[in-house]
């Protein structure tokens, strides 16, 4: 595949480099990526199963880990099959409206899982600090709220982006050296003035990326100061347990995003760019229904309940 290297006819299509440096190990990499979305699917769609039919599975923490893997489940196959297609190729080639689709779903969705990671930590703030007041505080109408709120205020952001890159000129060249059309890429490519689309992502960036995350980290320190308060030493030690998991997990997603949208320069860094991506899409994705939902004693007795009503039935 050859770039094109117009400046006088404008660019209909993009071409996904992905990762030149491991075409020699491509089956390798293409089996890894795709053990491990294969994994994500299974996992995220038992959570939402599993939240959608258990009834002991109705509260609050589990309505929103539902609404968590339908993000992930979004987020993967938005960018994983694509990616796949172009490991397998050494490169593909995108027509310019699928990569701008494809760039507005998987900011929208990013963004999503930003806002309910955010009122994930409001919810256990709620239940570990103000226990008495939980039920009343944390009603199944500001559950919704937050939900709906977080899904649409999302896709609306990102929309605003991809109205300014709309009015970008490009020109050529067209090579995008990553595995999917994120901002970042496309931006580098404009042959015009792209400061106003740089300032609307920094906005952006700070509100749903930078603030959120500073919320939950005063969250959390709510918690933890909580925790050190509970006179019973076991209770102590399974309540930071699971904090500090999710705690951890929240501080890759967010902090990889920072790294990316705030810290990197343009034209730099671009291995360690693709790398950051990847941990953030798909390891995180992999990773969420393990610390926020497998490792649960409540989804396991869910599953334990599901299986053995299945014996049942099988017996009749």
């Amino acid at each position: 595949m050859e770039v094109q290297e117009v400046n006088s006819t404008d660019v209909t299509e993009f071409l996904i480099l992905g990762f030149p440096s491991l075409n020699h190990y491509k089956l390798t990499f293409f089996s890894i990526v795709l053990f491990m979305y294969c994994m994500t699917m299974r996992e995220n769609l038992l959570v939402i199963f599993l939240v959608s039919t258990s009834q002991r599975l109705h509260s609050p923490m589990y309505f929103f880990l539902g609404h968590l893997a339908l993000a992930d489940i979004f987020l993967v196959t938005i960018v994983v099959p694509k990616m796949l297609d172009v490991i397998i190729r050494e490169g593909s080639v995108t027509p310019f409206a699928e990569c701008l689709i494809e760039f507005y779903l998987y900011g929208g969705t990013v963004c999503t899982e930003c806002f309910l990671l955010t009122a994930m930590s409001y919810d256990q703030y709620l239940a570990i600090c103000k226990p008495l007041h939980y039920v009343s505080m944390m009603s199944v109408q500001l559950r919704y709220i937050l939900v709906i709120s977080s899904w649409a205020l999302s896709f609306m952001s990102v929309l605003m982006t991809l109205l300014f890159i709309l009015n970008l000129d490009f020109c050529g060249p067209n090579a995008i050296d990553h595995f999917f059309c994120d901002y970042a890429p496309l931006s580098e490519l404009s042959c015009s003035d792209t400061t106003a689309v740089g300032i609307e992502m920094l906005v952006l960036t700070f509100t749903i990326i930078l603030f959120p995350f500073l919320l939950v980290i005063i969250s959390y320190v709510c918690i933890f100061i909580t925790i050190f308060g509970i006179s019973s030493i076991s209770g102590q030690q399974t309540t930071f347990s699971t904090c500090s998991a999710h705690l951890i997990v929240v501080s890759t997603y967010y902090g990889s995003m920072l790294i990316i949208y705030m810290v990197l320069y343009r034209g730099h860094s671009v291995p360690i760019n693709k790398f950051i991506s990847l941990v953030y899409i798909l390891l995180n994705a992999l990773l969420n229904p393990i610390i926020y939902s497998l490792r649960n004693q409540e989804i396991w007795s869910s599953v334990i309940t599901y299986l053995r009503v299945c014996d049942k039935k099988r017996d009749l």
